[in-house]
């Protein structure tokens, strides 16, 4: 090669490879990368641990089946109790995390540092700026927890009658499995957002957001039950084994006996007496009364719930867009 090719090859701008993201998105990707990543890597790090775990866990079932081998609950508390723990206690925990950590900076950030105004005063106009900003986090939010909700209840479902006593619905595994994750992270997203919009400083608002998730799970507590109509099981009181006609994977939420028409006592009734036989006699009560929930309304259960805390989401992104299009950044 010439000197003169050489000295033209060196002058010659070099080539950039394109962006996949520009303009705005460009700018709040670059903006929360860090945040975006590790969202992302922890995703595919935990969907990856949990798909793998599967294939021993199915194994160690089947094998635990077998005549002469180690009893299934015993071989799920021994191998798999403690990874299980450990996984819940982890999507229990992401919702306000993606609140804390993602969504109370998301606005806050550029208010306390008065890049909003500088951003919405520019080329780009309020709309834009915040629709770009939630659309980037909620696009990250939804594809990270749809993968580890996915993978964790494929891991969960062959085993749910072992985890926590087949407890589905107060052990905390009713809000890690299914659409339950997904929903519930978007509303603590978008609840960190409004919060960090309103207060203007991060660090105020991380502190405020966490307090808000914390409010949320407590309140959540109490709405859950209250997502269908139990089922009722009766059976003829003081027969030790009618318990045991509860459905597989059932949940029993109350527990209550009865008179032949069905008036209800408290399960303590008469048990203080002096003579308890006499005492359930004379009130007429026959039989124990078990509310439960059935495993198979579970699904149903969960869909209705995600469908109410998405409908929160919708509503406090809203009111978003409202604020940051009529009060000052």
């Amino acid at each position: 090669m010439s000197a003169t090719a050489q000295a033209e090859q060196r002058t010659a701008p070099a080539e950039r490879r394109p962006r996949v993201l520009r303009g705005l998105p460009w700018l709040v990707w670059r903006q929360h990368r860090t945040a975006f990543w590790i969202g992302i890597a922890m995703a595919v790090v935990g969907s990856a641990v949990m798909i793998y775990q599967r294939a021993g866990l199915t194994d160690l079932l089947h094998h635990a089946a077998q005549p002469g081998k180690e009893g299934a609950d015993q071989a799920f508390r021994t191998h798999y109790d403690p990874f299980f723990q450990d996984a819940s206690d982890f999507l229990q925990s992401l919702p306000a995390l993606i609140g804390v950590f993602l969504g109370a900076p998301l606005v806050a950030a550029d208010r306390e540092r008065g890049t909003a105004r500088l951003v919405t005063t520019q080329s780009t106009g309020r709309n834009r700026w915040i629709a770009t900003k939630l659309g980037m986090a909620a696009a990250v939010t939804l594809v990270c927890t749809v993968a580890l909700a996915a993978a964790f209840t494929w891991l969960w479902e062959p085993a749910h009658l072992l985890l926590f006593g087949g407890d589905w619905l107060g052990a905390g595994v009713f809000d890690i499995t299914g659409p339950m994750p997904v929903a519930f992270s978007l509303l603590m997203l978008v609840t960190g957002v409004a919060i960090g919009m309103l207060l203007r400083r991060v660090v105020t608002a991380m502190a405020v957001t966490l307090v808000a998730g914390f409010a949320a799970q407590v309140a959540w507590d109490y709405v859950r039950p209250m997502l269908a109509t139990p089922r009722v099981l009766t059976y003829p009181y003081g027969d030790d084994h009618g318990i045991d006609q509860l459905p597989q994977g059932a949940v029993q939420v109350d527990n209550w006996i009865s008179t032949a028409d069905g008036k209800l006592y408290g399960f303590g009734t008469c048990v203080n007496d002096a003579h308890p036989d006499a005492c359930r006699a004379k009130l007429g009560i026959v039989n124990n009364y078990v509310e439960y929930f059935g495993y198979d309304q579970m699904r149903g259960m969960q869909w209705l719930g995600a469908g109410i805390l998405l409908a929160l989401a919708a509503a406090i992104t809203v009111f978003v867009l409202w604020w940051v299009r009529r009060r000052p950044m």
